[in-house]
């Protein structure tokens, strides 16, 4: 399947954070739209995490190639560490939401 057939899209994504420090957060956002990247395509994305123990971490990146889906659409694979707030740091990894293109 040719993934740059149309990388005008975004996709939702939401998971938590690793248990650190006592508690974790949830990332939550919506990444850009797709960048080419050979036969396949990635999104950019960052944001702010939850509002968890007083604090809150910075995160961003780029997600993993288009991941086909067996009954149409993709994914895309996240994997990153936030930013150092309160002593701590959290390691995060999910996948987003499926897309329909």
């Amino acid at each position: 399947m040719d993934y740059n057939a149309d990388i005008f899209h975004v996709h939702k994504y939401c998971f938590p954070t690793s248990f650190d420090h006592g508690h974790s957060h949830r990332i939550i956002g919506v990444s850009s739209l797709g960048i080419r990247r050979g036969n396949t395509h990635v999104h950019c994305y960052h944001g702010v995490t939850t509002l968890d123990n007083g604090h809150v971490h910075n995160y961003g990146g780029e997600t993993g190639p288009a991941l086909h889906l067996p009954g149409g659409g993709h994914i895309h694979c996240y994997r990153g560490i936030t930013t150092f707030e309160d002593r701590h740091r959290h390691a995060y990894e999910g996948t987003d939401f499926p897309s329909c293109s």
